[in-house]
């Protein structure tokens, strides 16, 4: 699996930019309805959706000042709390990944924040489903490597979750060389740049979690699964 991947992501889920904007129901007049289209057409011309995943073994479980503490082999990363080693259960291994849509939406966003707040308000939501849209590709490969191993994957869980700290962030960042790779920085405030950017860890367990990926159809991953392609699904991984 390439440590570096970039997507090639063609359209956005409305009903996710539409979420993202606080959308409830209201009746949306044919201008506001036009700009929503707009803005997410510029969006994707804008966007350089890349990731950076990489893969390491469980090294150690153990508890530290109390706290559960989860060490990978090869690399600094060590992942604090309650919540990721639950998340983690069962897990042989676990695939770190950085995800950016790119400086392009964020020169964008700043721009319209000077010119057309309105656009700038749906285009940070366009950005938002967009950037999700490429960690579910990031997501999907790691399925894929995984299902190569014979193993299986739960879902994504990101620093600020539960008890995993979002300090966290800096030495997960660091693990991946993502400002290098990927032009990610970090402030004090542990806040990404470009602010349209996720992290994640994903675990690679033995067997299958119940009510992950119950179904192709009603998987995040999907539309970028190579699996399906091949006629395999990650509920049956090669032996």
């Amino acid at each position: 699996m390439e440590a570096v991947q970039t997507y090639d992501v063609r359209s956005l889920d409305r009903g996710e930019v539409l979420r993202y904007l606080g959308y409830a129901g209201q009746t949306l007049t044919e201008e506001l309805d036009a700009r929503i289209d707009a803005g997410m057409a510029r969006c994707l011309e804008v966007a350089r959706p890349r990731a950076c995943v990489r893969i390491f073994d469980v090294a150690e479980r153990g508890e530290r000042d109390g706290e559960p503490v989860i060490s990978l082999a090869g690399c600094a990363l060590e992942l604090w709390g309650s919540s990721i080693a639950a998340h983690l259960d069962g897990a042989v291994a676990a695939a770190v990944l950085a995800v950016t849509a790119g400086m392009g939406v964020e020169a964008e966003l700043r721009r319209l924040s000077l010119t057309d707040p309105v656009g700038q308000l749906v285009l940070d939501a366009a950005g938002s489903a967009l950037v999700e849209r490429a960690a579910d590709a990031a997501e999907a490969s790691v399925v894929a490597a995984a299902a190569d191993r014979g193993l299986f994957c739960s879902s994504r869980f990101s620093p600020g979750y539960g008890d995993l700290p979002l300090a966290t962030q800096a030495p997960l960042l660091a693990t991946l060389d993502a400002q290098r790779a990927l032009g990610i920085t970090l402030s004090a405030d542990y806040l990404m740049s470009p602010t349209k950017s996720v992290t994640a860890v994903v675990g690679l367990l033995t067997a299958p979690r119940e009510g992950i990926r119950a179904s192709c159809a009603a998987c995040p991953c999907c539309d970028f699964c190579v699996l399906r392609a091949s006629g395999r699904t990650c509920g049956a991984p090669r032996a």
